[in-house]
């Protein structure tokens, strides 16, 4: 019997309620359409079609304990538990306590390092991230005009007192500045045949020394702007000034140096010889036991309170020493500059009679002045770029040069907070920068 072959009724077509249109948008992540292939978006490689022979890799049909014993399983182990752990555990109690050693810098590390040997190679393993710099203003933040400011590498004409009022030698006079109120007063005018050759405030602030061009030393009491004496030595010009309490040190071109004790009736009590020629610089320690002066005569000389010879004598200078700063850091810790032909910061332990750095700045070395704050310096120059430079001590790291003067940088004096220099040139200006940080805390000398 022939068999007719009747086809299949076609299935009824599907047909989408609103419903299931929005079950489908809802669920759209886990509906698979009926005709399409899913393709991801990550690539997930299949081991069984990987040829490891290629790449002289192990067959991922190893056994597992061929694969626990790879030196990569190793050494993940080992960096993970320890150098001292078992190929294969013998107890699963691995959050067990342990003494708590310091901890060191890779601490953090998610694979702590455990000896010099477990460290990366060809790194500095030791390394810290280094400190930001502090910044420094490029420029000064005020400048005053100083007409007729000498331009004489010998003198020393301006002085920050710790009341916070500054000092300034204008030719045969005198002006004090307040910086608190920039009000500016003249406190004296020595006469058309005499000149004014330094300044030098006392430590409390009350007295202002001044030194003349006749030789003569007076004392002035600013408060109540009056010359309380006069005091005579020196044949030449008085060119440093220095104090010590209640004792005055002067230097002069007559190659002496002077002690005077303002309490005493005689005009000085000791005299000091040294010096071959004029004496331009001159600076007491802070523990007030030793006086440093520098001369014309290229000559650094150290001097104690009691003593008429120097103590000490550095003569590796090659021209004048004018720039002298004891540091509040450290005592017996000396720093002096050279002039045009020297250029050179020395650094001297007067405890050892040692120089312990010498650096060359490349120019005329014309003032010091040590941070009381932080542990850092500045140096004013001349010849031949008339900058000023503030370093990093003891790595002697430039920190800054700031530039603005268009003479040699003559004078430096320092605020009473150790923040702010003032410094002068022959430029007849006085320029304000702002340097040093401010004291966080007191600063103690090292004995």
């Amino acid at each position: 019997m022939d068999e007719s072959f009747t086809p299949a009724p076609p299935p009824p077509p599907m047909s989408f309620s609103r419903h299931d249109h929005v079950q489908r948008m809802i669920n759209s992540k886990r509906y698979k359409s009926p005709s399409k292939t899913i393709y991801s978006d990550r690539f997930i490689p299949s081991r069984s079609g990987s040829n490891f022979d290629l790449f002289n890799l192990p067959s991922p049909s190893s056994s597992e304990d061929s694969c626990s014993c790879s030196p990569y399983s190793t050494a993940l182990r080992k960096a993970l538990f320890g150098p001292d752990t078992p190929d294969k555990f013998e107890s699963p109690n691995i959050f067990r306590y342990k003494t708590e050693t310091r901890k060191s810098m890779y601490s953090l590390s998610p694979t702590p390092f455990t000896s010099q040997d477990d460290l990366l190679p060809g790194y500095d393993n030791n390394h810290k991230p280094p400190k930001r710099p502090r910044k420094i203003p490029p420029s000064s933040f005020k400048v005053l005009d100083a007409p007729a400011l000498q331009d004489d590498f010998y003198l020393n004409l301006v002085d920050w007192s710790s009341n916070n009022i500054l000092a300034v030698a204008l030719e045969n006079s005198v002006y004090l500045w307040n910086a608190s109120s920039s009000k500016v007063t003249k406190l004296c005018d020595l006469g058309i045949d005499d000149s004014v050759c330094s300044v030098g405030w006392a430590p409390l602030g009350t007295y202002l020394s001044v030194g003349s061009n006749s030789g003569k030393v007076q004392i002035w009491d600013v408060s109540q702007g009056k010359s309380i004496r006069t005091m005579e030595g020196h044949r030449l010009r008085v060119g440093a000034l220095a104090w010590s309490s209640s004792l005055l040190s002067s230097g002069g071109r007559d190659k002496s140096i002077y002690q005077r004790d303002i309490r005493a009736q005689e005009d000085f009590v000791s005299k000091l010889s040294g010096h071959k020629s004029e004496v331009c610089g001159l600076k007491w320690s802070y523990d007030n036991r030793e006086l440093a002066s520098g001369g014309n005569d290229n000559r650094l000389l150290v001097w104690n309170q009691k003593s008429t010879q120097p103590v000490l004598k550095f003569c590796e200078h090659t021209a004048a020493v004018k720039a002298i700063a004891w540091s509040p850091h450290v005592n017996g810790l000396l720093a002096s500059g050279g002039g045009t032909v020297d250029r050179n910061i020395r650094f001297w332990n007067t405890t050892t009679n040692s120089q312990l750095n010498c650096i060359d700045t490349g120019s005329q070395v014309c003032n010091l002045v040590w941070s009381k704050n932080v542990n850092e310096l500045v140096s004013t120059h001349g010849y031949s770029q008339n900058q000023i430079i503030v370093w990093k001590y003891p790595t002697m790291s430039k920190l800054a040069t700031l530039t603005g003067h268009t003479y040699r940088v003559l004078y430096l004096a320092i605020s009473p907070d150790g923040q702010t220099i003032v410094t002068g040139a022959g430029d007849e200006t006085l320029r304000f920068w702002n340097v040093f940080p401010s004291r966080k805390s007191q600063v103690v000398i090292i004995h």
